[in-house]
């Protein structure tokens, strides 16, 4: 069979192209987005409706995923290997026990994952009420609308882009909505961003998502047309290419040093983003090794059986490697627990920024971040008797023990926990541009309390008799 391969093209032809594959992976994703709530459902839920089944219609619901499976799933002799297992499984009793549709569904999807290794591919019981919200495997305009409301009360999947100390730029999203809907925001974020050193793309909740939007934020990153990925479905026997764009709203970011953040959870589309970047030599992997799903999924209602499945129908051709990260994950490029990958994210990128860097105000304000990180990732520990000893009155600034830790006051402001960064310098937890260091005399008691500021300043107090 040939295959028709699509390049990027200009003027209307090619808008209407790129409008087309957006409008495609849109159903898709919104029709994935259903299914994820529905499972979510019927894990937390305890009142959501039983039905009951017989032999008779587990049968059905077999014969109707094996055909489903055989016509669509991306590789025909896997399809095959999977339907022989569910009939063999079928023909020796394993599902006789099996009276709920709810969970003859869910061993389903284990036996058809036991053979495919596919994370992607599941078979779920759908309520009557979840069947009516379909066209046939198309959302009812009602259901996209509901759909797209909630994505907007969920601002996108957007939840956290701020600026981290050293003009680093954070941003955590938890999803790839479509571009088509979500476009405004991403682009309102990457412009929130459009002037720091370096930028840090949390993905360590990132499920996955639309290949819109990693065509989008991935436009910010690249000064010229760049292959991100390319897609092989396999009904129509043909290759989707996703190149970055030639144009974005706002300045872009192309010389700025970029860190993805992952985790186990990290999935899918995320997993695509991050393996572009990966093999294009434009991001630093820092994190857990993600969970290895690269099929494209669409979304077949079955129903008369109130049965649905996601089903992998192509699979994704990386430019550079020739392959995908399909059922082993990414390996970052620095291995940390998922709860520390921010911080070691950060500290690297403040490192390389300081070898850049030959302005003296700027060496120190980086010097000053890259300390305070350290402590974050390696903490000092101080004995409760040696603390004690800082405990007082140092003009109008108040050191105070409780529950065996140091903390700050002055006057009537905030209380501040004090981070020890060596045996008299200590960090005020939550205040990143002050920092206090105790001069002790000949015996060895502190006497005096030196305040430091990001900005090379000082104050001291000396401390109350």
């Amino acid at each position: 069979m040939s295959k028709a391969e699509f390049k990027p093209e200009s003027g209307l032809q090619g808008l209407l192209f790129r409008a087309g594959l957006i409008l495609f992976f849109l159903i898709l994703l919104t029709l994935f987005g259903l299914f994820l709530k529905s499972l979510e459902a019927q894990q937390t839920s305890p009142s959501l409706p039983e039905k009951t089944i017989d032999a008779q219609m587990q049968a059905e619901v077999i014969d109707s995923v094996s055909k489903a499976l055989n016509e669509v799933y991306v590789f025909p002799k896997v399809a095959k290997e999977m339907e022989k297992y569910l009939r063999k499984q079928y023909g020796e009793g394993k599902y006789k026990d099996l009276t709920s549709l709810d969970q003859f569904c869910q061993k389903l999807t284990q036996d058809l994952q036991e053979i495919s290794k596919d994370k992607h591919l599941g078979v779920r019981f759908l309520t009557d009420e979840m069947i009516a919200k379909f066209e046939g495997d198309t959302l009812t305009d009602e259901g996209k609308e509901n759909e797209l409301e909630e994505k907007r009360r969920d601002n996108f999947c957007f939840k956290q882009i701020k600026l981290l100390d050293g003009n680093v730029g954070y941003i955590d999203f938890r999803c790839f909505s479509e571009a088509a809907d979500a476009g405004p925001t991403a682009i309102a974020a990457m412009n929130f961003l459009a002037h720091v050193d370096a930028i840090i793309f949390d993905l360590r909740q990132n499920g996955g998502g639309s290949p819109s939007m990693i065509q989008l934020i991935s436009s910010y990153l690249f000064k010229e047309p760049t292959h991100l990925n390319s897609f092989y479905i396999r009904k129509s026997d043909s290759i989707q290419q996703f190149w970055t764009q030639a144009y974005v709203e706002g300045p872009r970011l192309t010389d700025v040093d970029v860190y993805v953040l992952t985790s186990s959870y990290t999935f899918s589309g995320a997993e695509e983003f991050t393996y572009n970047l990966k093999n294009l030599k434009r991001g630093t992997i820092i994190g857990e090794t993600t969970g290895g799903g690269a099929h494209p999924i669409d979304y077949k209602i079955l129903h008369h059986l109130n049965v649905g499945m996601t089903l992998p129908f192509g699979r994704a051709i990386n430019p550079i490697t020739g392959t995908n990260w399909e059922g082993k994950g990414i390996t970052p490029d620095i291995e940390v627990p998922q709860e520390k990958a921010l911080d070691v994210a950060h500290l690297k990128a403040l490192e390389k920024l300081l070898e850049k860097t030959k302005d003296p105000q700027r060496e120190a304000e980086l010097k000053w971040a890259i300390e305070g990180k350290k402590v974050l990732l390696n903490p000092v520990k101080i004995e409760e008797k040696k603390l004690k000893m800082y405990v007082g009155l140092y003009g109008p600034r108040k050191i105070l023990m409780e529950n065996g830790e140091l903390y700050y006051q002055r006057e009537n402001r905030p209380k501040y926990k004090l981070i020890p960064v060596g045996d008299h310098w200590f960090m005020l937890e939550g205040l990143d541009d002050f920092r206090i260091q105790f001069v002790l005399d000949e015996k060895g008691k502190a006497t005096e309390l030196v305040g430091h500021y990001k900005s090379g300043a000082t104050d001291s107090n000396k401390r109350s008799k």
